[in-house]
């Protein structure tokens, strides 16, 4: 390994090691999990699918391709699955080159409201392709779900996005498949963040409400950086599939393919459900902490791993706060808040998250003490 290259690997492992880190869209892999995306599975070239490939020399890749689809299939209960998408971007783009032309009506959440840049914002790929219009949360910070209906009735999009990167709270999966099938549209879940925690029963599965279901395969469920796709109806799987290879991506990465079949073992255990129900309460833990302290938080409380602290009110903004707990070891992000009085680059929020320390082994009164130290710091300038 060039020295220069070592070096920087030493500095990153020792940041991570004396950090505590609570960052909602990070977590920390298995050593099985590190160990299968740096193998020799990197060498090989598989494009196409199972039983199904342009190159010679893929009997293993198609094994573990299998594989991993097989276990992701017996954790959601789904009927199909596709793992090949890099990233969870890459997953909703495959889905929405799928099932759209360019043009078409795409009704997402808003990014200022919790929504992912993918659900319909402007500035990213699919909010220049399609029409896109956004729907956002009420006073209280829960999604609108009148606001959805209404939108839905007034624009008829050919599909509707239900998911988030920074909402709390479990969202009405049930109410979203009826809004769309109301309007005749297509129903996708983005629950890349929310993935452990439905593969570990702490967090309400949208399974069997839509018509398609993407994650990323790492956040709450642990597993490499990449994408996954499931869906019900074998009527979709030729779109689906195609739309991954050739539509929007070459050869797959069959080294993380074969992490993800070993994340997808993993979160198919009892330890992984004991794990997801203790990230939940860790987070709900916190939130008593910070309304105990005088610390603002969106929605008050929390049903999932994220927790997004509301600093409209104070003099520190999202960006100086996050500075701020940094310098003492703490590592979170500045996030928009609903309504923010402040621009995207300083914003009025940072958002917390508790699988990654979760997994570490803090427990309840471990992130109780965690969160008397942020208010500590927060408090303190």
């Amino acid at each position: 390994m060039d020295s220069r290259i070592e070096e920087i690997l030493y500095q990153e492992k020792k940041r991570q090691q004396i950090t505590i880190e609570l960052i909602a869209s990070e977590n920390f892999a298995s050593d099985a999990v590190m160990q299968l995306n740096g193998s020799i599975f990197t060498n090989k070239y598989a494009e196409g699918y199972p039983g199904k490939r342009y190159y010679n020399g893929c009997e293993h890749m198609d094994e573990i391709e299998t594989l991993a689809i097989d276990q992701l299939k017996e954790i959601y209960g789904c009927g199909f699955a596709n793992v090949q998408p890099h990233s969870g971007a890459n997953a909703n783009t495959a889905v929405y080159n799928a099932f759209l032309k360019p043009g078409d009506k795409l009704l997402g959440m808003d990014l200022s409201s919790g929504g992912h840049l993918t659900h319909g914002a402007k500035v990213a790929m699919p909010g220049k392709i399609y029409d896109c219009e956004t729907y956002g949360v009420d006073e209280n910070g829960l999604i609108d779900m009148e606001e959805v209906l209404s939108l839905a009735i007034q624009h008829k999009p050919k599909m509707i996005v239900a998911g988030a990167s920074a909402y709390p709270r479990q969202i009405d999966w049930e109410g979203f498949r009826q809004i769309a099938n109301e309007v005749g549209a297509y129903l996708l879940v983005d629950m890349a963040h929310y993935a452990g925690l439905v593969a570990g029963n702490a967090y309400d599965s949208p399974m069997k409400h839509a018509h398609f279901v993407t994650s990323t395969t790492h956040k709450t469920l642990r597993g490499p950086r990449g994408g996954i796709i499931m869906w019900n109806e074998d009527i979709f799987t030729k779109k689906i599939n195609g739309s991954i290879f050739p539509g929007t991506q070459g050869g797959p990465l069959m080294n993380t393919i074969a992490a993800k079949a070993q994340c997808f073992i993993e979160a198919n255990t009892p330890e992984f459900c004991e794990y997801a129900k203790s990230v939940v309460s860790n987070a709900q833990e916190m939130c008593v902490v910070f309304a105990e302290r005088g610390i603002k938080t969106q929605t008050e409380g929390t049903d999932s791993h994220v927790i997004l602290i509301d600093l409209s009110n104070s003099r520190l903004s999202g960006r100086d706060a996050a500075d701020l707990l940094e310098e003492k070891g703490i590592t979170v992000n500045k996030n928009g808040i609903p309504n923010d009085p402040r621009s995207f680059v300083e914003t009025s929020g940072i958002r917390i998250g508790t699988a990654a320390e979760t997994t570490r082994g803090m427990d309840k009164a471990d992130f109780n003490e965690l969160a008397h130290t942020i208010c500590d710091i927060l408090l303190d300038e």
